[in-house]
């Protein structure tokens, strides 16, 4: 089992930035993967952006790319998600996922942070 919190929600205007954080306990792999999605009111959960755990790459959603970052810190078993030039469009409940193995569905999920990014 692996549990998953989230921090770091809040409520920002636009154009500035936060940065979540999700921190993983218990019997995990030594190669997973972590990712970010969000859900907006009345919209269908998105993907946002993973990491490699073992490597520490990367891969993001268009919508993501060159405004949000994925980091981790191994130590820590954390992976965080820096957002910068925040827009309303972002405002969303933010959960992270663990994938247990590549290509499967994610097994383990978060209970998500409220973002919201004013005008």
């Amino acid at each position: 089992q692996v549990q998953l919190v989230e921090s770091g929600g809040g409520l920002v205007q636009a154009g500035g930035s936060l940065r979540l954080s999700c921190a993983a306990s218990g019997r995990s792999r030594s190669t997973y993967t972590m990712a970010w999605f969000r859900q907006a009111p009345g919209k269908e959960r998105e993907f946002v952006g993973g990491i490699y755990w073992n490597g520490g790459s990367t891969f993001y959603a268009d919508s993501a790319k060159g405004r949000f970052t994925i980091s981790r810190d191994t130590a820590k078993k954390t992976v965080y998600l820096q957002m910068n030039s925040l827009k309303p469009e972002d405002t969303a409940v933010y959960v992270c996922a663990y994938q247990s193995y590549s290509g499967r569905s994610y097994d383990y999920w978060g209970q998500g942070t409220q973002v919201t990014v004013s005008s």
